[in-house]
């Protein structure tokens, strides 16, 4: 099985909450033996979305290879200005040069879904990368987790994901995982 942590924030220092949170996905799953990756959007050069040009930029081709490559999806966002930073659905759109494949956009994907915020609103992220998710034909898993930001980090350490969020973290692996494994004996039953 293969993992993609999608990091749709464009933060680019290793100790920030996207980094601290990509690296503890990252770190859980690769202990299951699942390979796994991580897409940081602040590194990888995507473009504004352009259905014009006539030659897909590199950078969107390698990020459809990992994205489509990927059985496990892990999205995680921050909250700005009530819903995920423009640049991540902006990524997401680009799927859209996958439209004439067999198996176009992410179809069968299961997507786990993280978003903070500083306040109690990290909700309204979680409802629309679902709503994006859906549109590509992958499925997101029922739990999710939104964060008050404020609550995810150890008060004694500011590095290390509190109980509470890390907890919510290995219980979403856990389904997704486990979600994953049922959707591959029913395929090739």
């Amino acid at each position: 099985m293969k993992a993609i942590i999608f990091n749709g924030s464009l933060e680019r220092r290793a100790e920030s909450t996207s980094g601290c949170i990509s690296d503890y996905f990252s770190e859980r799953l690769k202990r299951l033996g699942i390979q796994t990756d991580i897409f940081t959007l602040a590194d990888s050069g995507i473009p504004l979305f352009d259905v014009t040009l006539t030659k897909t930029p590199l950078a969107v081709e390698r990020m459809t290879q990992m994205f489509t490559d990927a059985d496990l999806h892990i999205w995680l966002a921050p909250l700005y200005h009530g819903s995920i930073p423009g640049v991540m659905k902006n990524c997401l759109d680009w799927l859209e040069v996958t439209a004439n494949r067999y198996e176009p956009y992410l179809t069968d994907k299961t997507v786990g879904l993280v978003c903070w915020a500083d306040g109690l609103q990290a909700m309204q992220g979680i409802n629309a990368m679902d709503a994006i998710a859906k549109s590509l034909r992958a499925w997101p898993l029922p739990f999710s987790v939104p964060i008050v930001r404020s609550s995810l980090f150890d008060t004694e350490n500011t590095k290390e994901i509190s109980i509470l969020y890390s907890g919510k973290f290995d219980q979403l692996i856990s389904i997704a995982t486990t979600k994953k494994i049922e959707k591959t004996i029913i395929n090739q039953s």
